[in-house]
């Protein structure tokens, strides 16, 4: 499993402790780090350091930035075009689109595959990310071949957050309350968190759609705490009366 993420800065020194050392595998470093021979590993961007121990893996991850997309993770992509075998996905700007097969849905064949039009917006895990070749997405659980809650997002409004704000909404202790205290109230929705930024939010009212999109993206913007995060929701409430 990762470990708790710490804060570090470019040239700060990294304890040996933090970093794995799995004694059957390579030692794989990701994005904002470099090796400084002979031990030591430099942090070059500001960020969480990550461990991931089972993996023996360490990296940096920022809360803005450009998503790199790492496996396993789930994201929030718009269908570019469809292709004889896959749809293009784009999960961020100025990057090369995912590819989606047409056959990475739940039950789908050559004939019942989901027709996805330009600009459809589909929930779905990264199976391959590799920077010399385009990533690879699925919307199936690789082991049961049900979708799981994957596949096309209909419906709804999509809202750009930060990719440190979606890490800490996709984490059960992430300090993010918002959902949380709207649902208490009694408001009714679905939602949908992407790694790569992005926050889908579904309701058959289009008032709660708003209200909920705009109290997420102020509480990240404005790095809410909690309670502050409680404050904003009852702000939002008041205005839907």
């Amino acid at each position: 499993m990762a470990s708790q993420p710490m804060f570090v800065l470019p040239g700060d020194r990294i304890d040996p402790s933090l970093i794995p050392s799995h004694p059957k595998k390579a030692l794989r470093l990701g994005p904002g780090l470099q090796h400084a021979p002979p031990n030591d590993i430099i942090p070059t961007l500001a960020g969480r350091l990550v461990t991931d121990h089972q993996k023996n893996a360490i990296r940096i991850e920022t809360a803005t930035g450009r998503y790199v997309p790492r496996v396993g993770e789930l994201v929030i992509g718009t269908v570019q075009r469809s292709a004889a075998e896959s749809f293009f996905v784009t999960l961020s700007d100025y990057t090369a689109p995912a590819l989606l097969p047409h056959l990475s849905f739940e039950s789908a064949t050559k004939k019942t595959r989901p027709q996805l039009a330009p600009g459809s917006l589909v929930y779905a895990r990264v199976t391959m990310a590799n920077k010399h070749m385009d990533a690879e997405l699925e919307c199936v659980h690789p082991s049961t071949g049900k979708s799981e809650g994957l596949g096309p997002l209909t419906g709804g409004m999509v809202y750009d957050i930060s990719l440190g704000f979606a890490r800490r909404l996709m984490m059960s202790k992430g300090g993010i309350v918002v959902l949380d205290e709207m649902e208490s109230v009694g408001l009714q929705f679905e939602t949908a968190t992407g790694r790569n930024g992005k926050f889908w939010v579904n309701s058959e009212n289009t008032k709660t759609v708003i209200a909920v999109g705009r109290a997420i993206t102020e509480s990240d913007t404005q790095s809410l705490g909690a309670e502050e995060q409680r404050k904003l929701v009852r702000k939002r409430l008041k205005e839907m009366s």
